[in-house]
């Protein structure tokens, strides 16, 4: 059934317009989203089963492809329709680094990284490029690899950092297997970016480990 198949003042649409977003649960906030369901289920419906199945909202918006058009009554449009939700968040998180400093914002920085790195199925190595004053010049994703890990080189760091005029670097990746905590090789390519970024007078601020929920701060850690 589709939400314009509800009768006036019923479906999810309706509630949201009438009583505004905090009277509605998710699943209705996802209805909204799908907007239709599947034979003989409403949108509702599906997307009550899409919240089970995932484990909640951030489960469905990061899932994979793959994983999303698995679902019974889930084609490229739905897909589509979450991909879009997804990035319209991260980018309405980005522009706030824009405008404020990152380190006085560390809880905003994460937020933007798990909606950047969270749903990733193979490990990606992301710098957050800054200026003088902590402000995000510019966001790269520079590496890529398995689920194994990602070969990282420090000169390629440097070349976008003096590109980008940056004055310091927030270094983030994803551990696919959903654990944030760091790994021996995490650490020793912290150091040798820390190392080679320090002779070009240009600080690493933090690296930032992005799991399955959780993130892991090098920085907060005492590892840098």
């Amino acid at each position: 059934m589709a939400i314009s198949d509800w009768g006036a003042g019923e479906g999810p649409r309706d509630k949201l317009l009438q009583r505004g977003a905090e009277a509605v649960s998710d699943a209705e906030l996802l209805a909204v989203l799908l907007r239709t369901g599947r034979r003989g289920r409403s949108a509702t419906a599906l997307a009550r089963e899409l919240l089970a199945r995932f484990g909640g909202v951030r489960g469905v918006l990061t899932a994979g492809a793959e994983q999303i058009l698995g679902c019974p009554g889930m084609g490229e449009s739905k897909l589509a329709q979450l991909q879009a939700a997804q990035e319209l968040a991260r980018r309405q998180v980005q522009e706030g680094l824009t405008d404020s400093d990152m380190m006085s914002s560390p809880q905003q920085t994460r937020l933007f990284l798990r909606h950047h790195l969270g749903g990733r199925e193979r490990e990606v190595f992301t710098c957050l490029f800054l200026d003088n004053q902590h402000r995000l010049l510019r966001c790269e994703d520079l590496f890529f690899g398995t689920l194994d890990g990602a070969a990282v080189y420090p000169r390629e760091v440097a070349v976008r950092a003096l590109q980008y005029r940056a004055a310091a670097v927030i270094l983030a990746h994803n551990h696919p297997s959903g654990v944030a905590e760091p790994s021996a090789a995490d650490r020793r390519i912290t150091e040798r970016l820390r190392d080679a970024l320090g002779l070009l007078d240009i600080r690493v601020l933090d690296h930032i480990i992005v799991g399955r929920g959780e993130t892991c701060s090098f920085a907060e850690r005492g590892l840098l």
